[in-house]
């Protein structure tokens, strides 16, 4: 896919991102070339500029081995690394990211399907999948974690401000989150839940047998009522911190309501 400098003025690049452009590629680039170079500059908000306004690739980036830079990787399409996957800086892939091993970057990754590896995944900054996160062990992050379906670790998931998840939650160890802990369906830990703020659930929320849940650990005293909440359909046995909160149901919607909504 070719990129010229007309495309880039309709999509309405900013003034650096076209002059980058035109020293980099006088005559447009190649999309992935494009993404290679802004990589190697470390330019991710510019890749993720090009990505959501390009859209992303079938194309699939295959390692068999390990793939592990010193700057970041910015794939329109797939990313499958058999082995370990690295970057000092940021991954970002179109798609998917899958490693048969583990996942690390300095800063952020970020996925416009899902990110799976077989071991942990570690990000200096945030960690983003438009549908699932999965590891064979633990997800860090030193800000948030968020996916569109589930997350899911072997072992523990921690996150330095909030964790987020438009279905479930699950951990073999503990749930740790700086700010609050969010699923449209559950959360469920092996061992303890811990939230600076609040924790929600569209369904239950589960520590582990003779483990606690600590809702509010951040939140001054005069603000816990309003915002050390624990929301689920029923009440968890082991409330350590917090108030507990009954989640409520989302009304149901008719087919004539629907037909009225959509138009």
């Amino acid at each position: 896919m070719q990129i010229t400098h007309e495309w880039a003025r309709e999509k309405g690049a900013c003034d650096g991102g076209m002059q980058w452009f035109q020293e980099h590629f006088p005559d447009g680039g190649d999309y992935q070339e494009i993404l290679d170079e802004l990589a190697k500059e470390n330019r991710s908000d510019w890749a993720s500029w090009l990505i959501q306004n390009a859209g992303r690739l079938n194309t699939v980036l295959e390692i068999d081995g390990n793939l592990d830079v010193e700057h970041s990787i910015f794939f329109a399409g797939f990313i499958r690394v058999k082995g370990f996957l690295r970057a000092a800086k940021r991954i970002i892939a179109g798609s998917g990211i899958k490693a048969g091993w583990g996942i690390e970057a300095g800063s952020g990754i970020e996925a416009g399907w899902g990110i799976e590896a077989g071991w942990g995944i570690k990000a200096g900054s945030g960690i983003e999948a438009g549908s699932g996160i999965k590891a064979g062990s633990g997800i860090e992050a030193g800000w948030g974690i968020k996916a569109g379906w589930g997350i899911e670790a072997g072992s523990g998931i921690k996150a330095g401000s909030g964790i987020e998840a438009g279905w479930g939650i699950e951990a073999g160890s503990g749930i740790k989150a700086g700010s609050g802990i969010e699923a449209g369906s559950g959360i469920k830990a092996g061992s303890g839940i811990e939230a600076g703020s609040g924790i929600k659930a569209g369904w239950g929320i589960e520590a582990g047998s003779d483990w606690g849940i600590y809702a509010g650990l951040r939140v001054r005293i005069s603000m816990k009522a309003e915002y050390a909440l624990v929301v689920a359909k029923t009440e968890p046995r082991n409330i350590i911190c917090g108030t507990f909160k009954t989640a409520q149901e989302k009304p149901e919607t008719s087919e004539g309501d629907q037909a009225e909504a959509a138009v």
